[in-house]
């Protein structure tokens, strides 16, 4: 079993405090959220650079927007059902039309924001986003990944969106973390591959992460070597890595707490039907909506989890 580390969520707050302090020109722009998203971090060190915009999601971006016309980087939170669904018109005319130095990262993505039910577990936030021009999407699968994701945006100018979580995660990197902290800096901009193999293929993003290590493990009990990828960026894809492994392997699985439409399953699938193609299989929400039950038990009702991405694998074989 992994050990339950940090939400990702909570990498937000901490990290947009400890980047005021090194002296960086951040703001942070939530919508009544902000215990939950944890930008209330900044707001407690920081009062004049937090802006509670209330119930009011539309008017958060265009107040981040403007805030980043004046040389501020601005962060929004809020849950990603809201912080990209309802607020689309926006980021789209407003933050990405412009090229604006705003960053997307609402928490509460996936099917693990739990009882909250199916009005709440976004599930097409990754697919909205990534067909944006001038939209980047970060998908961080633990805590480490999200701080590295969140400083690598403030410091990249333009528009980002970085999917966070709700439910605690293995802690995957760090010292502490299951990789033994073979890796100590994260390049939130490539795929990392945490396990050589050569039969199979399974590109994971998110929380999906660990689930597909732990199915990597149980493939490897039937002598089945897989690689196991970690694709912290959505958009723009790492082409060249993925590629070289399934150029290897000749099987891919993908895996993402999302839909299976137009998620990162997705985006590798258009890539690689021009480029390589090969038998796959995508692990994801199959064009329904989510439903309430604790994280758990709805990883393993849409099969997200380990043992149904093994089968998924086996079945390439």
């Amino acid at each position: 079993m992994l050990s339950v580390c940090k939400a990702t969520r909570a990498a937000l707050g901490e990290t947009l405090v400890a980047m005021v302090e090194e002296g960086h020109d951040i703001v942070a722009l939530d919508a009544d959220l902000a215990c939950s998203t944890t930008t209330g971090k900044l707001g407690q060190a920081y009062p004049e650079r937090f802006f509670n915009a209330g119930v009011a999601e539309a008017n958060m971006v265009g107040a981040a927007a403007g805030l980043a016309l004046s040389g501020q980087i601005a962060f929004t939170g809020s849950f990603a059902v809201f912080g990209t669904g309802r607020v689309y018109d926006q980021i789209r005319n407003t933050v990405c039309m412009n090229s604006l130095n705003v960053k997307i990262a609402p928490t509460h993505s996936g099917v693990t924001v739990g009882p909250d039910g199916g009005s709440h577990q976004m599930l097409e936030d990754i697919a909205l986003m990534r067909v944006l021009p001038n939209m980047r999407v970060l998908t961080p699968s633990d805590y480490t990944a999200a701080k590295a994701a969140v400083r690598y945006a403030a410091m990249t100018p333009g528009p980002f969106y970085i999917r966070l979580g709700r439910a605690g995660v293995p802690n995957l990197y760090g010292p502490t973390g299951l990789l033994g902290g073979s890796i100590t800096d994260i390049d939130v901009t490539k795929a990392v591959v945490l396990r050589s193999g050569a039969d199979v293929t399974i590109a994971a993003c998110g929380i999906e992460v660990a689930e597909a290590l732990l199915a990597a493990e149980m493939l490897a009990e039937e002598g089945v070597q897989a690689e196991v990828i970690d694709v912290m960026c959505v958009k723009p894809l790492d082409v060249e890595t993925i590629m070289q492994s399934v150029s290897k392997t000749g099987r891919l699985v993908t895996a993402e707490e999302h839909s299976v439409l137009g998620g990162m399953g997705s985006a590798i699938s258009e890539v690689l039907s021009e480029l390589h193609p090969v038998p796959t299989r995508r692990i994801g929400v199959v064009d329904r909506f989510g439903m309430s039950g604790k994280p758990e038990e709805l990883i393993r009702h849409f099969k997200l989890d380990a043992p149904s991405i093994a089968a998924a694998a086996k079945e390439l074989l």
